[in-house]
């Protein structure tokens, strides 16, 4: 259910009311029924709320919302819209307990609303966002950030570190390693081919040295041990235009080296239907490519668009897998 203070729990009811999930597949939110039933009846949605303690207890039928309710929320005390410890310690126990269904295959995919890391850092939780909790909890050493959608995917070599420390981070076995991540998680989506573009770091892609020398160092070298493998990957290529190239159909995926050099993109293309997947874990988990928006929560007025999208390629994996 993501942070129970932003839009996740209004999300989740509008896609159920509209009628935007129960033909994907059979679901069941992992939060707090409380704040389900709190904001159906604020906002009139007409749809039952089926508490359940038992995943084998699920009713799949239109405007049934069946909760696993962990009951972690006061909500005489929850404040929508604003950072709170309450709020980022039930997020957190969500996502546990989401991640810990699937490893016992009582779920095939897990989909997160999302969270807040200033509320999960009140809350005592230092992680970055999602993507660390997923690693952590299922003992994932290689994975990576994808954000999917219609119109251009990306895969990133770092995300949530500075620029500074990101820039440091990058090397020939890591992005060697998202290379083929990225190969193994589009074949699972059913391209059967995938066509990967490898963006540079600095401008021109390092210019031969001029302008950087990861290109050189960790980038090139990554890139031809990819294709040694039979992989169809190009690069490195000037950030400045190998978008507009898939974006155009030549390129299935850009391999970005980091967070906000895929995320501006892609965002500005898809906001509202772009989804993010955690590549690389034991289980599969896609998630909306927003954040909380606090300044909107509760209201009534939040798009349900890439909370659907990313209930579409979590069954598209796990019909794949």
């Amino acid at each position: 259910m993501g942070d129970p203070a932003g839009i996740g729990p209004e999300i989740i009811l509008k896609a159920i009311k509209n009628n935007k999930v129960q033909p994907i597949g059979q679901h069941v939110v992992i939060g707090d029924a409380e704040v389900l039933e709190h904001l159906n009846e604020k906002f009139g949605y007409g749809l039952q709320i089926n508490r359940v303690k038992d995943i084998k207890e699920l009713k799949n039928e239109d405007r049934r919302v069946n909760v696993l309710d962990l009951a972690n929320v006061d909500l005489e005390k929850l404040q929508s819209g604003k950072v709170q410890k309450q709020a980022g310690k039930a997020a957190v126990e969500y996502v546990k307990k989401a991640i810990d269904l699937a490893l016992n295959g009582d779920t095939d995919a897990v989909v997160t609303a999302p969270l807040n890391k200033e509320s999960i850092h009140k809350a005592g939780f230092k992680y970055p966002g999602h993507t660390e909790i997923l690693a952590e909890r299922t003992e994932t050493e290689d994975f990576s950030m994808m954000l999917y959608s219609d119109k251009l995917n990306v895969i990133h070599v770092t995300t949530h570190l500075a620029l500074e420390e990101a820039c440091k981070t990058i090397n020939k076995e890591r992005v060697e390693t998202v290379i083929k991540l990225a190969d193994e998680t589009l074949k699972k989506m059913g391209l059967t081919e995938p066509r990967i573009a490898v963006a540079g770091l600095n401008p021109h892609a390092g210019e031969d040295g001029i302008f950087g020398d990861q290109e050189i160092k960790a980038i090139e070298p990554a890139v031809s041990a990819a294709k040694e493998q039979g992989i169809d990957v190009e690069g490195p290529l000037p950030p400045d235009t190998v978008f507009v190239k898939a974006v155009e159909g030549k390129y299935d995926i850009v391999v970005v080296m980091y967070h906000d050099q895929g995320h501006i993109p892609v965002k500005l293309l898809a906001f509202d239907d772009g989804v993010n997947i955690t590549t690389g874990l034991p289980i599969i988990r896609t998630s909306v490519d927003h954040g909380t928006a606090f300044d909107i929560a509760w209201q009534g007025i939040a798009r349900e668009t890439s909370l659907v999208q990313a209930i579409r390629a979590a069954n598209k994996l796990s019909s794949n897998k």
